[in-house]
């Protein structure tokens, strides 16, 4: 048990200090290649700190542990959607862009949407994880298109100035620091649960999916801190799509997943945790404090619900 608590403490304090490099890092870059923050978070923010749920998820689908494996995406969606943009924006408002609001949070929408309708039948086929990958290459290809036309839209305060090779250097530390620790994190918290004799769908939806967001946590926490709104809330948006498409998209092609012991209310409250997001995006393209608080309150109550139902 001590050796499991040592691994959840050791893989917070790594996670955290690896998404302030990661941070540093990526909007170097994109202040370099005059390319917005705000593509950086949809894309090479979002898919970095996304892998520790492709590790997760895909290893647990081939272990036929299917569940576990949809289950920690849908957890983990609802995670970043409530938690880690209600945690944000009470460490500062959350300034969003007409576009994003437009054309980025409504593709996360698309996604969730099309998860709750393909997992209607208890299942995720090779066609509908086919499905989800050609809706995930239109989203890239659209993501690319964007980074073309929105050249330096970001602003440049508060950018650390850094050479390639440093700003390069900065963001593969960071990475490394965020998959080992959330991957310590796992293993202690789930090694825990397990001991106090927690199912292994309750595991999935909550401490694995809470585990493995721990990069977009730190990530956007870190960044919005740093004044850097663009990357956190591209971070979270491009996760949530690269977790649904990318995700369940490889790893439905490779091994079909049953579904069965995901909840419709568990689907609602991913889907509904990222329209809500949508709406308060609508106010004044801000997410305020008190909205921020909202969705943290929202999440608290859902997470009760689930541990007193657990089986």
């Amino acid at each position: 048990m001590m050796m499991n608590v040592i691994n959840i403490v050791f893989g917070i304090v790594l996670v955290l200090w690896g998404a302030g490099k990661l941070t540093d890092g990526a909007t170097s870059i994109a202040a370099r290649m005059k390319i917005s923050p705000m593509i950086i978070g949809l894309t090479v923010v979002a898919m970095g700190t996304s892998m520790p749920e492709f590790f997760v998820s895909f290893v647990s689908a081939l272990k036929g542990t299917s569940d576990l494996a949809v289950g920690n995406v849908v957890g983990s969606n609802i995670f970043n959607a409530m938690i880690i943009v209600g945690t944000a924006a009470l460490v500062t408002p959350m300034t969003i862009s007409k576009t994003t609001v437009k054309k980025d949070i409504p593709f996360a929408v698309l996604a969730s949407a099309m998860l709750v309708l393909l997992g209607i039948d208890g299942n995720i086929s090779r066609i509908d994880a086919a499905l989800l990958m050609a809706v995930f290459i239109t989203f890239m290809v659209y993501t690319v298109h964007s980074a073309r036309k929105e050249k330096d839209s970001g602003s440049g305060e508060g950018i650390k100035e850094m050479s390639v090779w440093r700003a390069t250097a900065f963001f593969m530390l960071g990475l490394a620091c965020l998959i080992v620790g959330s991957n310590l994190f796992v293993n202690g918290a789930t090694a825990v649960a397990s001991l106090l004799g927690v199912s292994e769908a309750v595991i999935g939806l909550t401490i694995v999916a809470g585990g493995t967001s721990l990069p977009e946590l730190a990530t956007s926490v870190v960044a919005a801190r740093k004044g850097q709104c663009a990357i956190a809330m591209g971070n979270v948006i491009g996760s949530n799509v690269f977790n649904i498409l990318m995700i369940l998209g490889i790893t439905g092609i490779i091994k079909p997943m049953s579904i069965s012991g995901i909840t419709w209310l568990d689907l609602t409250v991913m889907l509904l945790s990222v329209v809500l997001l949508w709406l308060f995006s609508f106010t004044k393209y801000t997410v305020a404090r008190w909205e921020g608080a909202l969705l943290i309150t929202l999440f608290v109550g859902y997470m009760t619900w689930l541990v007193m139902h657990a089986v």
